[in-house]
């Protein structure tokens, strides 16, 4: 099919439109509850140090 006949709509079915299957460490990552609780804790972590700073903590 050229491109003069192929339909408007059809931007979804590029190739480039399809995001990526995840391997299966990032399944396993994303899915191991120890791991998200570290997670949790980091990002929860850093929140305080960025929030303490902007109260005038860093001083």
């Amino acid at each position: 099919m050229s491109e003069t006949n192929r339909p408007a709509n059809t931007a979804h079915l590029r190739e480039s439109f399809y995001a990526t299957r995840p391997t299966a460490g990032t399944v396993f990552m994303r899915t191991f509850l120890p791991w998200q609780i570290v997670r949790f804790v980091m990002i929860n972590l850093r929140m305080l140090v960025i929030i303490g700073k902007s109260h005038g903590g860093g001083h």
